[in-house]
């Protein structure tokens, strides 16, 4: 059982390198499994070996792009009747890819698709696998292309047939991805060619195909024009003619015709394969067009007919797959016209976009100006006079590409669409009226859309036009005209429909006086009718006059060709009206004050004392008042009709109460300012008062710790009431701290940089003594000490100080050896916590660097080391203290004459 499994599996694998025979690889492994079920495990790894395989084999296959048949007569055969054809086959390929080629050749009856030879086990010929590495030099970021052309040649001798042949191979491995063709890699290819025969009584069969010119593998940018010549000659001289036309499916095992179509994607189709933009011009083969949008692959299938005495005889179709990249043009392109109807300025652009143009020249055809040029890439140029120009667009790119286009700029401002719309009621037209304007030439052309969506017809091409809706709504209607210059332009407004007749009323309330009369106005479409129909004239126009003697609502009811609507006004009647004015009052001079009348009157006259002019309107129910005397008196007459109605009011001015400080101040922090203060008026109060001593006088002291804004407040007790204030900024300096460093020493003729830190930049510096200092005046002086007479210790003391006179002191001690340098360390130290002598660390005199501080134990093991001078060992090894012992030291440093200085010795720790 075993040896069997084992030869079943040999033998797949051998049935798995021919794609053509996978139907046996089922049926051997139906066999296995009926007669060996126990042994589904090993059968499950069968499945998956088989299932790897299958898809390898359909990967590597998927490698054709195109091809065609061509036969050539050869002459009579030897046998009578007979013909002799060469017949060869071109297969184009991805040179990247392997796998089968068309295993067998066929030909066939071409009115009856029965075969009639079969040419099997075809070998074909790697004749080129050319790479394109040639590009235009128009042509920005161009791809990599390789393909390979394969050819299988075979004579044959046929019987002459009135039917004619269709000589057919075919293979199921189109690369995948085409664009448009659905799942191109499920589908096959299939290249045939037709041997004509008798057509209308004449025999054609003595006749060669056309034969295609190989020019090169085709790369178009995408979203760009292109034209591509495809072109075929014929050596029988017949006229050719081309057209685009399905490409042919196929499989790996060769069947008879008819054939079917490729399935294409989406809007392609084989009379469209790079969609409607693209064309090919049936004399010339001249494929041109706009490329499509989308980069890849896409099938093209070009026929071409061969025409004798005006007898179309035979169509040889080959298949070619076009390269749509993603590259561009550097082209020149502009839009087919230019206009601007509101200014005089554009700005232009070229509309064939490349990454790699590196020059551009334009010219904006003003032939009077030599100034009209521009070598920027997207100008703005502004005509300084309207008329119609010619714009030219020059271009290059790095790789030598030189392109120009040209175009028509039109310059026409002072254009503006524009119209009214009247109409209410849908059951009556509305009228549209234009009211465009157009400086130059002439409105010519209207197209109007009303906007009615319950309509097809709602639209229309006269300069003012009616239309009537079907029913009530909010309708967008447009107009858009254009004049005799070429402008063009849109206008929409908003068309409320009403079911009803549109009121509009001035008022919906009025008053009046009984013995006046008042004109009613109404506005909208239709006949009018008023009511109550007593103290009214005209109750049937839209404007009546009324005169009521109470008060009265009347109804305006409007009927407009079957919609009817009403509205009310109400008119109160008064006897008589009463004006009056707040009490007497008073204001800060300079100030205004709005007078506030209480009345039902509908107009106001004003006059004021002393004949003055200070209100900011003489009619109006509440006019501003500013008075400039001590006090005025403002009168109102009020009235409504002929009642009338009068009242006064007095307003007395007073001047501002004053308030001033003294100008502002800096202090240090910890010091005080003296504040002053002035006024005129009744009373004042500085605030804040939390740093203030005295805050009661005109002149207290401020103590604040930061920045602070001092406010002295005036007040008066006479008609002007409001405050006044002024403001005094005490600005603190932040206090600050110098540092002169560590004490430190050194030995005679070392110089020693003495620094000071702090604020370098805006600090002045006094240094004390200044006897052996450079310069005593900087932040950072060298002091030197040149001879044994100097003090032991020298304390310097730095002052630093603000332009404002606040100041920060240190001091550091200098401790001078009047001695070679040299490094002295402690005989021995007391490490037992109490601050005195509890570290052993080197003294470095006249020391520049030092190199090494290190301690050893009795045993010679190093238990302490350090390169810093002020760093020390505290008598811990590994964190545990020591007891007394000796220890040796060793140390070494440069001095700072840079000589070496070299110490070792003992010490002794003492608990």
């Amino acid at each position: 059982m075993a040896k069997t499994f084992i030869g079943r599996v040999s033998l797949i694998g051998k049935i798995l390198l021919m794609p053509d025979n996978f139907y046996l690889v089922i049926q051997d492994l139906c066999y296995f499994t009926h007669h060996h079920s126990k042994k589904l495990f090993y059968l499950k790894r069968l499945l998956l070996v088989v299932l790897i395989l299958i898809s390898a084999i359909a990967g590597f296959a998927r490698h054709i792009k195109g091809g065609w048949v061509q036969y050539e007569y050869q002459g009579a055969g030897t046998t009578a009747n007979t013909s002799i054809y060469k017949i060869t086959v071109y297969v184009f390929r991805d040179c990247t890819q392997n796998g089968p080629m068309p295993s067998s050749l066929g030909i066939y009856d071409a009115a009856t698709y029965q075969s009639v030879q079969t040419i099997s086990n075809t070998s074909y010929s790697n004749i080129s696998t050319p790479s394109k590495t040639t590009f235009d030099p128009c042509l920005s970021n161009p791809p990599t292309i390789c393909y390979s052309i394969y050819t299988y040649s075979t004579t044959v001798t046929l019987p002459d047939n009135v039917n004619g042949y269709i000589i057919a191979a075919s293979d199921a491995n189109r690369v995948t991805g085409i664009v448009n063709v659905s799942n191109s890699s499920a589908t096959g290819i299939s290249f045939t060619a037709t041997i004509p025969g008798t057509i209308n009584s004449v025999d054609y069969h003595k006749n060669s195909n056309p034969y295609f010119e190989f020019k090169d593998t085709v790369v178009i940018c995408y979203n760009t024009n292109f034209s591509y010549q495809f072109k075929a000659t014929d050596v029988d001289g017949d006229s050719l003619s081309y057209s685009f036309g399905n490409g042919i499916n196929g499989t790996q095992t060769l069947s008879a015709p008819p054939y079917n179509s490729i399935p294409y994607s989406g809007s392609y189709s084989g009379s469209s394969p790079l969609g409607s933009n693209v064309t090919i011009d049936p004399v010339t083969g001249l494929i041109s067009g706009k490329a499509p949008a989308t980069t890849g692959e896409y099938v093209i299938a070009v026929y071409v007919s061969e025409w004798r005495n005006g007898i179309m005889i035979n169509s040889t179709r080959k298949e070619l797959q076009i390269n749509v990249a993603n590259c561009s043009l550097s082209a020149a392109a502009l839009k087919l016209s230019y206009i601007n109807c509101d200014n005089y300025v554009f700005t232009f652009q070229n509309e064939a976009t490349a990454s790699n143009i590196n020059a551009y020249l334009w010219d904006f055809g003003v032939t009077t100006s030599i100034k009209d040029t521009s070598t920027q890439a997207t100008p703005t140029y502004t005509y300084a006079d309207t008329g119609t120009y010619v714009l030219k667009l020059t271009v290059a790119n790095t790789g030598g590409c030189q392109d120009s286009a040209k175009s028509i700029v039109r310059v026409y401002p002072g254009f503006t669409p524009a119209f009214t719309v009247a109409g209410s009621c849908y059951q009556s037209p509305f009228t549209f009226t234009d009211i465009s304007f157009t400086k130059y030439g002439v409105i010519n052309s209207w197209s109007w859309n009303f906007g009615d969506p319950n309509s097809t017809t709602d639209t229309s091409a006269q300069k003012n036009a009616t239309y009537q809706y079907g029913v009530s709504g909010t309708n967008s209607a447009s107009l858009t005209v254009t004049n005799s210059k070429g402008c063009s332009g849109t206008v929409t407004k908003i068309v409320t429909v009403n079911n009803k007749p549109q009121i509009t009323l001035p008022f919906k309330d009025t008053l009046i006086c009984s013995i006046d009369s008042l004109p009613l106005i109404a506005q909208s479409t239709g006949t009018y009718s008023w009511s109550p129909n007593y103290n009214i004239i005209n109750p049937t126009s839209n404007k009546p006059i009324v005169f009521p003697k109470d008060t009265t609502v009347y109804t305006v009811t409007v009927a407009d060709q079957g919609c009817i609507d009403s509205a009310t006004i109400t008119v109160n009647v008064l006897d008589f009206i009463t004006v009056k004015l707040p009490a007497d009052t008073g204001i800060c001079r300079t100030d205004s004050i709005t007078l506030s009348p209480k009345s039902d009157a509908l107009s106001y006259v004003w006059t004021e004392s002393g004949g003055g002019n200070t209100l900011s309107s003489k009619t109006v129910k509440y006019p501003k008042a500013a008075p400039s005397a001590d006090s005025v008196i403002y009168y109102v007459t009020a009235n409504l009709g002929y009642c009338q109605d009068k009242a006064q009011i007095t307003v007395h001015t007073a001047v501002y109460p004053t308030a001033t400080v003294s100008a502002d101040t800096s202090i240090c922090f910890g010091s005080r300012a003296n504040l002053n203060g002035s006024y005129t008026g009744a009373f004042y109060s500085w605030s804040p008062t939390t740093t203030l001593y005295q805050a009661n006088s005109l002149h207290p002291i401020a103590g604040p710790q930061q920045t602070t804004s001092y406010v002295l407040t005036v007040g008066d007790t006479s008609y002007c009431k409001k405050l006044v204030t002024d403001t005094v900024v005490v600005t603190v300096i932040p206090q600050f701290n110098i540092n002169a460093g560590n004490d430190t020493s050194v030995v005679i003729g070392q110089p020693l940089q003495l620094t000071a830190s702090g604020d370098t930049t805006s600090l002045q510096y006094i240094w004390q003594p200044s006897s052996y200092l450079n310069n005593n005046t900087i932040y950072n002086p060298i002091a030197t000490f040149t001879n044994s007479a100097v003090p032991d210790i020298i304390p310097f003391t730095v002052i630093a100080s603000t332009k404002e006179g606040c100041t920060s002191t240190d001091m550091v001690n200098v401790k001078v050896y009047k001695m070679l340098p040299d490094i002295l360390v402690p005989s021995g130290f007391t490490p037992n916590g109490d601050g005195k002598n509890d570290i052993l660390k080197p003294i470095l005199i006249g020391i520049a660097k030092l190199h090494y501080f290190n301690v050893y134990n009795r045993y010679g093991q190093l238990v302490f080391t350090t390169s810093d001078g002020s760093k020390g060992w505290d008598g811990a090894i590994n964190g545990t203290f020591q007891g007394s012992n000796t220890f040796v030291f060793m140390a070494e440093g440069i001095d700072y004459l840079g000589n070496i200085i070299s110490r070792k010795g003992t010490t002794v720790l003492i608990k």
